[in-house]
């Protein structure tokens, strides 16, 4: 058994649908990664109403982006969904500080690990789903 087919081990419809759903917030996230590295005004304007100073927006900039890149690569995946889930929790705890909408990245991180259940067979190994006993 290849390394590849130990790691998916599913339908190839599972596999390619969790493929997709992956894509999904890891373009949402590099898109983000991006925004926040090229310190525009209104990236600038909104980490200062929440409470950040702009001296941090590299580096969480450079967090986010390492983040996703390590959710993207197929061997450190599971490493990278941790970290992102960390990272978007942060995320959802400043928009609930701010008194904002906080689904956002709720969302996005329920994506990302539905993405990643669908297309690596040692996370659906970790929680199993179950059919409800008879």
């Amino acid at each position: 058994m290849s390394a590849d087919s130990a790691t998916t081990g599913g339908s190839k419809a599972m596999v390619w649908a969790g493929r997709v759903l992956s894509a999904l917030p890891v373009l949402m996230l590099l898109f983000s990664a991006s925004v926040k590295l090229s310190k525009s005004e209104d990236v600038v304007k909104a980490f200062t109403t929440f409470g950040y100073p702009e001296s941090v927006i590299v580096g969480i900039g450079v967090t986010e982006l390492i983040c996703t890149i390590l959710y993207a690569i197929p061997q450190t995946a599971v490493l990278g969904a941790i970290l992102l889930t960390g990272y978007l929790g942060g995320a959802a705890a400043t928009h609930v500080r701010a008194g904002e909408p906080y689904f956002g990245p709720i969302v996005i991180g329920v994506v990302l690990w539905i993405g990643l259940y669908l297309r690596d067979a040692r996370v659906r190994a970790l929680a199993p789903l179950r059919s409800l006993p008879k």
